[in-house]
Formats: structure tokens, C-alpha cells, sequence
């Protein structure tokens, strides 16, 4: 049975929108969590650069090791939340590509992934990040690209032209 689907695509792609269909979609209770909780969560300081993460002005994101060490515990607390029975959908943007994925894996270990690659086109994107006002301009068209570098995935969805009702089907139809 599978315990964790794990949605990455770059900022404004429609992970989230996605997430909140597969809710609507499966059968059982799935948590909703991502990265965005996370950074949320850290204390203004971390998020002011250094050792924390920075969002910089051309929407650049860079993560420093006391990020990276909130996150790993992070990443090990969503894997114990699943090995207790909770289902989660992660929402994540794998800024390391197929390093960010290792990291997963690693955390995850024996647990059931379905690995979901959420593609968009870089510029649709952007006019969503425009359209949200909530990201830094930039952001959406950087992260188009770079975070599915090197990735291995159990099913792709373009939301580019494709609603995120129909994007969660697709997922749902591969999560057993």
C-alpha cells in the first residue's frame, strides 16, 4: 500500500492545487504537507540568509546547513508520521534535483513512494506567480527546468494545460 506520494515540481507549477484533489480523490485520509509548511514554520532569523534559507530578488533560493539540518529532521518526522500509518502527500520542490531526491529516499527508506514529477511550462508558471502575488518574481521560470534534473519518477502531469482534478486521476490511478 502506498504511504507517501511525493509531488515535485518547481514554484507555481500546481502542486498544491494537486495535493487538494488527491484528497478529494482517495479513499482514505491523506495528510497534505510540503516545503512551504516547513519554511513557515522556521523563525523569521532562519529566514533572513546565513545559515537559514534566503529567497533572493531575482528569485533565487538559497539554503544554508542550518536549513538543512532543520530539514532532515523534518524529512525523518514526515518517514515516522508514515511508518505510524498517517498517508501524507508531500509538496516539494527540489531545488538539489536528484540529490533532494536521495535525501527523500534515504528518510523514506522502506516505505511505498509513488513519485510524482509535476511539469509546467516555465512561462505559464510565471503568469501564475504573477497572478498569485505571494512569490518572488522569478521564482516560477528558474525552478521550471532545474528541479526535475537527474529525477526518477512513477508518473509525470503537465499542468500547463491540464486542470489539477485531472492531474490527481492520473496520480491516483498509480497510488495501490
Amino acid at each position: 500500500m502506498t504511504q507517501v506520494i511525493v509531488l515535485n515540481g518547481g514554484s507555481s507549477s500546481g502542486k498544491s492545487g494537486i495535493a487538494r484533489c488527491l484528497q478529494a480523490v482517495l479513499p482514505d485520509p491523506w495528510l497534505a504537507l510540503g516545503i512551504d509548511t516547513l519554511v513557515e514554520a522556521t523563525p523569521a532569523s532562519m529566514r533572513a540568509g546565513g545559515g537559514g534559507i534566503e529567497l533572493a530578488g531575482d528569485g533565487e533560493v538559497i539554503v544554508g546547513p542550518e536549513f538543512r539540518a532543520v530539514e532532515a529532521a523534518w524529512m525523518e518526522g514526515i518517514a515516522a508520521m508514515a511508518r505510524a500509518g498517517a498517508r501524507i502527500i508531500l509538496d516539494e520542490v527540489f531545488l538539489g534535483g536528484a540529490d533532494s531526491q536521495l535525501r527523500w529516499q534515504k528518510a523514506l527508506g522502506e516505505l511505498r513512494v509513488v513519485w510524482v514529477g509535476v511539469r509546467c511550462d516555465g512561462a505559464v508558471a510565471a503568469g501564475r506567480e504573477v497572478a498569485r502575488g505571494d512569490r518572488i518574481t522569478g521564482m516560477a521560470m528558474s525552478q521550471a527546468e532545474l528541479v526535475h534534473r537527474g529525477m526518477v519518477y512513477d508518473v509525470e502531469v503537465d499542468t500547463a494545460g491540464v486542470e489539477s482534478m485531472e492531474c490527481a486521476r492520473v496520480i491516483a490511478a498509480q497510488v495501490a
